[in-house]
């Protein structure tokens, strides 16, 4: 499998990389939330700009990545405009969202960008183009707030992301049961055995999901997503606890 490197961080290989949201609302939130960060064991920052006040900005958003990436300058920074219909805080038109992102791509400084999978596919294509040329890597990702998918499914849809020339697919899924988070995982390690070459990242969400965020290393996962401050995503385990887990459970 091909890793994805971005800064000093290897995604792919050994222990899961912990993901810490950055959720402020407003500028001196960002720049508190960013500079407490530095103070926390995580290896990338993901910031979930749809809680942004400015966000229709998208000169402004752009030079608050900037603002971003000067302070959190080792870390490798994600870039995340969630969308309502897959649990964001804002609706957003295609052109908003693609428009958003061609800004940032030429105008900010991001390391890596969120895209999700059921999108325009000749928009998607052109920002991942854009993208590219500016070295900066997509995380491909599909949410289900409401059910886990069968195996197959999540499967095909990582498969896709693979296809559409992601570096990096993400799924993450809600169980109602036991057995939904043993279909997440046995879709991840048939992922990972059988079709990917380039990480993926799988989770089951929620309380009952939790477990699925600690065992990356044995099923395929590659990243995981802890809490700093404040969850963007029900199941988010507390930085500290999560790193202690994770060396635990390291192969």
């Amino acid at each position: 499998m091909n890793t994805v490197t971005v800064k000093n961080v290897t995604i792919g290989s050994g222990s899961p990389k912990i993901i810490v949201p950055l959720v402020g609302k407003n500028e001196s939130e960002l720049i508190e939330e960013a500079k407490h960060l530095l103070t926390i064991d995580c290896d990338l920052v993901e910031w979930r700009v749809d809680f942004f006040d400015q966000v229709t900005n998208f000169e402004a958003t752009a030079e608050m990545s900037k603002k971003i990436a000067e302070i959190l300058s080792d870390k490798p920074i994600l870039f995340t405009f969630r969308t309502k219909q897959e649990g964001g805080e804002l609706a957003f038109t295609d052109e908003q969202y693609f428009g958003l992102y061609k800004t940032v791509i030429e105008h900010g400084a991001i390391d890596l960008l969120d895209v999700e999978l059921f999108m325009d596919d000749t928009f998607v294509q052109e920002t991942i183009k854009r993208a590219h040329e500016k070295a900066i890597k997509i995380v491909m990702c599909n949410h289900d707030f409401d059910q886990t998918p069968t195996k197959e499914e999540i499967v095909s849809r990582l498969c896709m992301m693979q296809e559409k020339n992601a570096d990096i697919c993400k799924i993450a899924v809600m169980p109602q049961s036991s057995n939904d988070v043993l279909t997440l995982l046995e879709a991840t390690n048939e992922m990972k055995t059988k079709h990917a070459d380039r990480p993926i990242v799988t989770m089951s969400m929620g309380q009952l999901g939790m477990v699925s965020r600690m065992c990356g290393e044995v099923f395929g996962s590659a990243m995981t997503f802890g809490v700093a401050k404040k969850a963007s995503a029900p199941g988010q385990v507390p930085v500290a606890e999560l790193r202690k887990i994770l060396k635990t459970l390291a192969l």
